[in-house]
């Protein structure tokens, strides 16, 4: 007996692609009319001719069985060296720790989206933008609120000072209704706050959801980009800090703003975490105050404290915010004996890195007892710092206040400390010993192979001194403040 096998092209192509395993799917053609089907069939689809679909060799790309063929693009594509770059050169928006933080000020056409914790300033400091804008760029600005009335942000202007005549107000929730806006205004800046607000009725889903945020952000970047309008969308967070909504979008905008600060603390932070036009890791400090928000082309003094006379349990060193190196004071305390475990409470520190520190003092030096004793540590001013570069001057000012002897005020601090006691290297110590001497400091306690020859600061402005370890800084710190 024989067992009959089929022989259609369907049982054909299947039995082929079996056989070559990893070869591409076949394609298919009616030869009476031309259509492609995904699949054999034994009638065409299209023209409705029977027995006309047959296997045809592939000559381009497919998608989901069909052939995409080539077509003739908008712009040819032209050698780089005759493309200008003027159309991408940024303007300045008159506020100049922003257009630090965005490379030199916005781009036309780029869309910026600046996240922030409720509250923290996002809306003052976009509408001081958007005057400075209308006032300095030779174009309107267009401010559209979703969560304020016009006459909310109009009583926010008049405490700042911010009304302009080519600064225009809106309070829109739809997305055709903000074009609308574009339509009549023709501005050089939108400000749209916030975008989880805006919806669109061609998407489904609320507003502030994850299609309705997507939907409305592609929308908004394809008009910037067409027309060359600067936009900045203010993001909501979640408790986590993180941009909400989906992550597609800090794909789709230029540029990724961080609006950061303490309630308790007229310290505000921009810091850029993605930026196409410039460094993506600088960082520009504002005041808040009754009138606004202004720029702090220098904060800080903001973190250290003047005092008369030496204080145990301070010491002092430099940050680094991005690019931007930052003078702080480091304070420790160190309490009672207790009973059990005693408490270790930190204030704009890493609690992680002062227990290891701890660990280590107690373990390297003498004289010095912490097992069972309370620890408070803090930052002056509200300025977090969890850098490791700051670690040698907590263990400077908890020895300090744990033997009850004062610090030079006029020495800085800088190194990691390891867990075997060593001081290790931290980067951009150039320049942090610069502020260092700009800000009038004299002696500054560094790692090994961090001295005056590789930093190119003098000995007039700054004394220098590389430590191997916590002993050798803790002595040094000593005769440094002896003298």
């Amino acid at each position: 007996m024989t067992t009959s096998r089929s022989t259609s092209p369907r049982a054909g192509a299947a039995g082929r692609g079996r056989a070559a395993g990893r070869e591409p799917r076949p394609a298919y053609e009616c030869d009476a009319c031309g259509h492609q089907p995904p699949k054999w069939v034994g009638r065409c689809p299209e023209c409705g001719e029977w027995g006309s679909v047959v296997e045809c060799t592939v000559t381009g790309p497919t998608v989901s069985g069909r052939v995409v063929s080539s077509r003739m693009p908008a712009e040819p594509a032209r050698p780089i060296a005759t493309i200008s770059a003027a159309p991408a050169r940024a303007r300045p928006t008159g506020v100049g720790e922003l257009d630090r933080v965005l490379g030199g000020g916005l781009v036309p056409g780029a869309v910026v989206l600046l996240a922030g914790e409720p509250g923290v300033g996002k809306s003052t400091l976009l509408l001081d933008v958007a005057q400075q804008w209308a006032a300095g760029a030779g174009s309107p600005s267009l401010v559209v609120s979703g969560e304020e009335s016009v006459s909310q942000v109009r009583l926010r202007a008049e405490r700042m000072g911010t009304l302009h005549d080519q600064l225009y107000l809106a309070a829109e929730s739809d997305l055709a209704a903000v074009l609308g806006h574009l339509d009549a205004v023709k501005p050089g800046l939108l400000v749209l706050d916030s975008v989880q607000t805006i919806s669109t009725t061609g998407t489904e889903g609320v507003p502030g959801g994850v299609t309705q945020v997507r939907a409305v952000t592609a929308a908004l970047v394809a008009v910037a980009k067409e027309r060359g309008i600067a936009t900045v969308l203010v993001g909501h967070v979640t408790k986590d800090g993180q941009v909400a909504g989906p992550r597609v979008l800090e794909h789709l905008v230029d540029v990724v703003l961080h609006f950061e600060g303490d309630k308790h603390s007229s310290l505000r932070m921009v810091r850029g975490v993605k930026n196409r036009f410039g460094a993506a890791d600088e960082v520009g400090c504002f005041e808040m105050h009754e009138g606004g928000i202004s720029s702090l082309a220098d904060p800080s003094g903001l973190f250290l404290t003047r005092y008369s006379e030496p204080v145990p349990g301070t010491c002092v060193t430099v940050a680094m915010e991005g690019r931007r190196a930052l003078v702080t004071e480091v304070q420790a305390l160190i309490g009672a004996t207790v009973a059990g475990s005693p408490r270790r409470t930190v204030s704009g520190l890493d609690s992680a890195r002062l227990a290891m520190v701890l660990a280590v003092l107690q373990r390297r030096t003498e004289r010095l007892t912490l097992h069972d004793r309370e620890v408070f540590a803090a930052t002056v001013g509200g300025i977090r710092v969890v850098e490791p570069a700051a670690d040698l001057a907590v263990a400077l000012a908890v020895a300090s206040g744990g033997l009850n002897l004062a610090i030079a005020p006029h020495l800085v601090a800088i190194g990691e400390v390891g867990l075997t006691g060593e001081v290790r290297r931290v980067g951009a110590v150039p320049r942090r010993l610069a502020e260092a001497a700009r800000l009038g400091f004299r002696y500054a306690l560094v790692p090994t192979g961090c001295g005056p020859e590789s930093t190119g600061v003098t000995a007039e402005q700054l004394r220098v001194t590389e430590v191997t370890d916590v002993r050798a800084a803790l002595q040094a710190a000593a005769r440094v403040s002896a003298e």
